[in-house]
Formats: C-alpha cells, sequence, structure tokens
C-alpha cells in the first residue's frame, strides 16, 4: 500500500503495518468524533512514525497514486472532519 505522509512524501508499506495503521485510523476516528484534539494528533504522529519507521520511502519522482494519506499532526478537529469520510483515512484490506 502506497501512504502519503503530509508534507513528507510517499512510503510503500506492506499488509502488516498497514493493519496496524488501520486500528489507529479507527482510534483517531474514535477520537475526532469526541472532540479529543490532543489524542486525535498524538494518534496521527503515531501513524505518521509507523509509516516512516516501517515504509520504503519513494523517490519524489514516483508518481504512483496514494491509497492512504496520514495528515500532519497538528491537524485541527475542524480540519480532520473535513479529511475522514466516514471510512477513516487508511483503507481496509480485502
Amino acid at each position: 500500500m502506497i501512504v502519503r505522509v503530509m508534507g513528507d512524501g510517499q512510503y510503500d508499506v506492506d499488509d502488516e503495518v498497514a493493519k496496524g495503521l488501520n486500528d489507529l485510523d479507527g482510534q483517531a476516528e474514535q477520537a475526532l468524533q469526541a472532540g479529543e484534539e490532543e489524542q486525535l494528533r498524538e494518534l496521527l504522529r503515531r501513524m505518521a512514525e509507523q509509516v516512516r519507521a516501517n515504509g520504503a520511502r519513494l523517490a519524489d519522482d514516483d508518481l504512483r497514486p496514494s491509497e492512504a494519506i496520514v495528515p500532519p499532526d497538528d491537524l485541527a478537529l475542524d480540519e480532520a472532519r473535513q479529511l475522514f469520510d466516514g471510512e477513516g483515512l487508511i483503507p481496509d484490506l480485502p
């Protein structure tokens, strides 16, 4: 799965990393619904760290589309509500 970390580039992550991201994504969606901005920011930070630590960074000229996007951890709740489309940020694996 290709994941874009906003402001940092794209990474190729395997299914195990994607599953972990999906779990964090579910927690982030719950934090968003509860209005817990600090918890949301912490979860977004953890998601980005997981991608950076466990993914292979793609070259800047690699134009493959991202299947998921991790926004910056300074995202405000209103901005986050626009990004979460009911399915979260990370698509479920088949």
